[in-house]
């Protein structure tokens, strides 16, 4: 009797499992609602997998702020500082790792760009909307790209012409006179043939001078930069780019009262004139084999003209560079994908003459040989190791090893080091231009061991040691990025600038040491959807043995503080802020004043933009909100012509709050 019964619900229980079966089987009347996967990429980033601490800067993070060149894109970036550099020429440079720009490689697409006399105006001549992506790179780069960067390599990619932009506006206005204009058409010729024409006009046209000294606070003038290239692909897997560039700066400023080509020789009023004249042109053939596409083949060319004018008061400085580059790159494998190698040939011709007070010539040829292994060991442990052997016509031999390592022990952290050398000529005088708009002497110390090296004076030559930990995380589900890095520039060979004794500006080798120590912290978290918090902490330590004693170098803040908020709505309007606080800077002696601390400021920036059917974008945005500014800027402003002039103490902003407005269209 038991097994019938057990038999009946045992079929019972078949039965009413296979209905139940059927019906999950069977379409329902209700249909679910969608299921959306959200994926959002960040406007900045660090690859983990990137053997190099490589951060990635996408066009998306320049449209936070009114970037309208390169020297003003990174507002919203903590890892570069950016400082005017007098109060007369409206110049910014750029500061990585605690030191100057010239320090650091900027490279357009992995060809050099602003070397030698355009160290630093050549910032002024990348215009914003020019560029799609920046890749940043701290320490000693690759040995491929030459042995020059100390501090890191900047390289810019601009916008291509198969970009999904048929044609690009933007138009800019600020309250303080300044109008620019910028314009991108991209063509198809063929399927094999792209090109692109790009236009940007700048201009001045209102005297400002918010801080009250009788001077301007940014010249008068306009700009004019113009480029074309263009990107075919040929049969055989070859391509060809070639391009184009050509500048144009006419600015003038000074007191207020001064008229361009006003003489002055009768000493009435003090002026400033700078006309700086650029031609780039450049070639990039590459082939990657497609049986192979391990092995490639690469040729970068490079010429450049460049010619300028300047006067600041009485005091005039003219120059003109030729240079030429050729780099050719290899490529292949050793056994397997995880073993490659990058060797090749480079060639670098410098033809440089300068006139300020007497007149300085150099031709520097360097041609040199270079040798690069990328070792994949496993998903935790890579390098790459490279070697170069250069001769110089003034230094002769020498060789630049570098070393990176990655160790990843898994997804969420990396940790990485880096080693390198990196030796360079100082163009003094034009990476010194700040000290002309001044009434100092300039004494130059050099030697018969170095008379025949440029401006009789060694090249500076540094180590730069590199340790930093990026970690991937989740704090309430939502993603968030640590970065802690370290790194430590010293120099066994440099050309102090020395500003520590009244009224002078003593140039001469290092006898004694010095070293930059640069520590950043940098925490980014999604705070809510759509909202982005940035914050950043940066330390330095840069100190030089002078002629006086060792001394931290001035206008270097020992603390910078940075926080920015980024938040976007439904309906596309963007909300960006940021704040950025700069300690004590030390300020040498100067008329009637010892040397001081500076005080320390905060900066604050708003923007918001509203995007239209991703064709028409506004925005509207302030800059120095605060409105802070180093008021006694200009020393002696009253007496221009008197020997304690001095229009480059600079420590903080020169320009007061600034409100300004444009608009972005894009055709596809």
């Amino acid at each position: 009797m038991f097994s019938k019964v057990a038999l009946i619900f045992s079929c019972l229980f078949l039965w009413t499992s296979s209905a139940w079966a059927q019906q999950d089987t069977m379409p329902r009347t209700k249909t679910l609602k969608d299921v959306r996967v959200r994926h959002k990429e960040t406007t900045t980033k660090i690859d983990s997998k990137s053997i190099q601490q490589v951060e990635q800067i996408s066009g998306k993070e320049l449209l936070k702020a009114a970037c309208c060149n390169l020297s003003e894109s990174f507002e919203t970036t903590p890892s570069i500082d950016v400082s005017f550099t007098d109060a007369v020429s409206g110049y910014k440079q750029i500061q990585l790792l605690g030191l100057a720009s010239a320090n650091t490689l900027i490279t357009r697409e992995n060809i050099p760009d602003n070397r030698g006399l355009a160290a630093i105006t050549g910032l002024s001549l990348t215009p914003g909307t020019w560029i799609s992506s920046m890749q940043l790179s701290k320490g000693t780069g690759s040995v491929v790209n030459g042995f020059e960067s100390l501090a890191g390599q900047l390289n810019v990619e601009w916008k291509k012409p198969f970009d999904n932009n048929r044609f690009y506006f933007n138009a800019y206005q600020n309250s303080q006179g300044r109008s620019e204009l910028n314009a991108i058409w991209a063509k198809k010729v063929t399927n094999k043939i792209s090109t692109n024409l790009l236009a940007h006009y700048k201009n001045q046209w209102a005297k400002m001078d918010q801080n009250k000294d009788g001077f301007t606070d940014q010249p008068l003038g306009d700009q004019w930069v113009l480029s074309n290239r263009w990107i075919i692909f040929l049969q055989r897997d070859w391509e060809v780019q070639v391009g184009a560039k050509f500048s144009k700066i006419d600015n003038w400023g000074g007191q207020l009262n001064y008229e361009k080509g006003e003489d002055q020789s009768n000493r009435m009023h003090w002026g400033y004139l700078s006309n700086l004249q650029r031609q780039d042109y450049w070639m990039k053939i590459g082939k990657v084999f497609a049986a192979t596409p391990w092995k490639s083949i690469g040729i970068q060319m490079s010429y450049v003209l460049h010619n300028e004018k300047n006067s600041f008061g009485l005091t005039a400085y003219s120059a003109n560079q030729k240079s030429n580059y050729v780099n050719f790159i290899y490529q292949t494998k050793f056994k397997t994908t995880n073993q490659v190698v990058r060797m090749g040939m480079s060639w670098q011709q410098d033809k440089i003459n300068e006139t300020f007070y007497q007149a300085f010539q150099r031709n520097e040829k360097v041609l040199g040989v270079f040798s690069e292994a990328t070792l994949v060991f496993s998903n935790a442990w890579s390098l790459v190791a490279g070697m170069r052997l250069d001769h110089h016509t003034n230094y002769g031999f020498f060789t630049t090893p570098r070393l990176h390592v990655r160790y990843a022990p898994n997804p969420s952290n990396t940790f990485r080091f880096s080693l390198g050398k990196a030796l360079r000529t100082a163009s003094l005088l034009s990476e010194q231009k700040a000290y002309m708009a001044s009434n100092r002497s300039w004494i130059l110390h050099n030697d018969a061991q170095t008379s025949i090296n440029p401006y009789g004076l060694s090249p500076e030559v540094a180590w730069n040691t590199g340790l930093n930990w990026n970690k991937k995380m989740e704090w309430d589900y939502r993603p968030a990025a640590l970065s802690i890095e370290c790194y430590r520039s010293t120099f066994t060979q440099q050309v102090v600038v020395d500003i520590e004794q009244y009224n002078e500006v003593h140039l001469y080798n290092l006898q004694g040491q010095s070293s930059a120590t640069a520590l950043q912290v940098q925490l980014d978290y999604e705070l809510a959807h759509h909202l982005d918090l940035r914050l950043a902490y940066k330390y330095y330590d840069v100190r030089i043995d002078y002629q006086s004693g060792a001394k931290q170098k001035p206008f270097i803040p020992s603390n910078r503080m940075f926080v920015n908020v980024a938040y976007q709505t439904r309906n596309k309007i963007k909300l960006d802020a940021t704040w950025n606080w700069v300690g004590s800077k030390r300020v040498p002696i100067a008329y009637q004043s010892a040397a001081y601390l500076s005080p320390a400021f905060a900066q604050v920036a708003f923007q918001i933009s509203k995007e239209y059917q991703k064709k028409y974008e506004w925005y509207l945005g302030v800059e120095n909100a605060l409105n802070y500014m180093q008021t006694s800027a200009i020393i002696l402003p009253q007496s221009p012509f008197d020997p304690g002039f001095d229009a480059a103490l600079i420590w903080g902003p020169l320009m007061g709050r600034s409100v300004y407005a444009g608009f972005r269209l894009q055709i596809k």
